[in-house]
């Protein structure tokens, strides 16, 4: 199709406004290196600079034109593009939704920039030399683009300039699924008690246009139906730029049914479900889980943490090399070993969306084989949380403008309140205690009472393990720059909380923020308390601490420093994987490479041994008798 054709589509794209966007290269995870590397990707394009520069010998044309005939949620797009005078700077945007008119520019700032303006970054983007090294000498290429469902239309944008100057020479036509509102990516979570699981997916759907709810039930039983509640958020949610400005994405409606009174260790199905008002249905396809085992049931259970993964993009463009490189790893590991995985905790640092609110349905879809099957716990990190004066403990800008909004609202936790992201849970013979670093956890805080009652109140009997995690390190890392800082820790980590730890006998404390994998010995108080490596049994006298944020995005340097608690350290990207049976456990450290083990340990007592005095972690006695 000729340019002078589209010039409708393009004025929709473009409109003179006096707008300032703010671009903040959000790059503070503590232990990257300093630069280009760690920064969201599509920070890195100057969309407020855009130019209309429409030429009538670029042409660009996306194929087919409806997705998802057949019901897919995920599809191929053939992008075919030409330009007069092709120069290895020309990238393509995906922008969704297609058109964009001026009712959805929001004016943070009065500017004086008179040029015309995009409204929105686009999704995600490749540059046009992609896979054509020949392009600058035709002028003609082809890409390939993996697009999901997120509920609206698609349009392709060809620019010359680069990501910093961009003019924008033509647009495609648009394309979308067949039905782009269908409920999708299921993520499953623990409730609020054991016999209690979460669904919640996304959808177009809002209250007024359909019902939402869960049909399920023992599998091959008859099914029933439980209602869902539907939450979104609005622009006006969002504390800063990018996520209130260019980042701007509707997030559709979200829905989350919860599932009472389940048997333990138990194989349901289900599916998600909305009636129209012309008392149609709408349904997602069949999901199955495998419900959570009795408190302290003596079976094979199977946990899997990890921090700071992000996501990745399988068509190649913009995050897949640069970004967070070991993402699709870490995820397509998990994928093919998840018959042996009963429960997924990410502790922090979810998707790095900082502030581009199109990437969370990208990563709810890039996990949906892993959410949609076990329950994937989520903790909060500070690119989720934290954003100058909105109550994060840290006054730093990482989430992007985000302040939280998006992770409480697209992941369910069974906290008391979701915008404080601390809970607890059970999994059989696993007791975990979820903290939240972007909260202050300091001694008198309300988390650190929290902090102790979650401890408190595992009954070691029935669950012998004892799991503490949040997402900066509050126990110790070898990290290059906490090495600088002297303390090998978040500044005023562990000095409250290592009491409490020490005092009820937290076996492993896991963290992430750090993008690498580093195993401690037994400590307590800068001081190894068990000279054993590899297989403990008895009385372990101190806690054990793991860092595990080599999920998937850029690696944290060590200090040269050797410290002497420090056991096993790995310069790559991996995850844990915790083991019980009869009342042993099994510590296995995974690389996302090969899934192979390259650091284990097992543990292996007796109930009188977490009885046991052990200093500053015995119960008050008396003479009398």
């Amino acid at each position: 199709m000729k340019n002078h054709l589209m010039v409708g589509l393009i004025l929709g794209l473009l409109v003179n406004f006096h707008c300032a966007a703010t671009f903040a290269h959000l790059n503070s995870v503590v232990g990257s290196a300093a630069g280009a590397i760690g920064e969201q990707p599509l920070s890195k394009i100057a969309i407020h600079k855009a130019k209309f520069a429409l030429q009538d010998s670029a042409s660009i044309k996306a194929t087919p034109f409806v997705l998802g005939i057949r019901g897919e949620d995920t599809e191929w797009v053939d992008v075919n593009f030409e330009i007069e005078e092709p120069s290895n700077d020309d990238w393509i945007g995906v922008f969704s939704p297609a058109k964009f008119n001026a009712s959805s520019c929001y004016v943070e700032n009065d500017s004086k920039d008179q040029a015309p303006y995009i409204c929105s970054s686009p999704i995600k983007y490749k540059f046009a030399n992609f896979s054509n090294s020949y392009y600058t000498k035709t002028g003609k290429a082809s890409l390939k683009f993996q697009l999901i469902n997120q509920r609206a239309d698609f349009s392709f944008a060809l620019f010359a300039g680069g990501l910093s100057n961009p003019k924008l020479v033509a647009v495609s036509n648009s394309i979308a699924f067949a039905n782009p509102k269908a409920p999708l990516y299921p993520r499953l979570a623990q409730g609020k008690s054991w016999d209690e699981m979460t669904v919640t997916w996304t959808s177009g759907y809002n209250i007024d246009e359909a019902i939402p709810f869960l049909e399920w039930g023992l599998k091959g039983h008859q099914q029933k139906r439980s209602p869902a509640g539907t939450l979104t958020f609005e622009r006006n949610a969002m504390c800063g730029s990018p996520a209130r400005t260019v980042g701007w994405r509707d997030p559709g409606f979200v829905h989350t049914s919860f599932l009472k009174d389940l048997w333990p260790n138990t194989v349901y199905t289900y599916k998600m479900g909305h009636l129209l008002t012309n008392g149609s249905y709408i349904w997602s396809k069949m999901y199955s889980f495998r419900s959570s085992p009795y408190p302290g049931q003596d079976s094979l259970q199977r946990v899997i943490i990890f921090g700071d993964m992000g996501k990745a993009e399988r068509d190649g463009s913009n995050e897949y090399s640069n970004y967070q490189p070991g993402s699709l790893n870490t995820t397509d590991q998990l994928i093919r070993d998840l018959k042996n995985i009963d429960i997924v905790f990410h502790i922090g640092d979810i998707t790095y969306s900082n502030g581009y609110i199109s990437q969370w349905d990208q990563f709810t879809a890039q996990v949906e084989p892993i959410a949609s099957t076990v329950p994937y716990m989520i903790a909060s990190g500070n690119h989720e949380r934290d954003w100058p004066g909105s109550g994060s403990f840290y006054d730093t800008p990482d989430s992007g403008g985000e302040c939280g909004v998006p992770a409480e609202t697209m992941f369910y936790v069974p906290a008391e309140n979701r915008a404080k992201f601390w809970y607890s849970t059970n999994y059989g013979m696993f007791h975990f205690c979820i903290a939240d670093t972007e909260h202050d956890w300091r001694e008198g805080s309300e988390q650190y009472r929290f902090i102790e009652h979650c401890l408190a109140s595992a009954d070691r009997r029935k669950q012998p393990w004892l799991i503490f995690a949040a997402h900066r390190v509050l126990g110790y890392s070898s990290d290059k720059w906490y090495g600088l800082e002297g303390s090998f820790e978040e500044p005023m980590g562990r000095e409250s909380l290592q009491k409490l730890w020490q005092k009820y006998k937290v076996d492993i404390a896991f963290f992430g923020h750090v993008h690498n994998y580093e195993r401690t010995c037994p400590i307590y108080q800068n001081q190894c308390v068990n000279s054993e490596r590899s297989h403990y049994s008895g009385i372990v006298n101190g806690t054990i601490h793991v860092v595990v944020g080599g999920g998937g995005s850029h690696l944290s340097e060590f200090s040269p420093v050797k410290t002497s608690w420090s056991l096993y350290r790995d310069y790559d990207f991996g995850f844990v994987k915790l083991t019980a049976f009869n009342h042993s456990s099994l510590f296995e450290y995974k690389k996302s490479s090969d899934g192979n083990v390259y650091d284990s340990f097992t543990i292996s007592r007796d109930y009188k041994d977490v009885l046991a005095c052990v200093h500053d972690g015995c119960e008050e006695t008396t003479l009398a008798t």
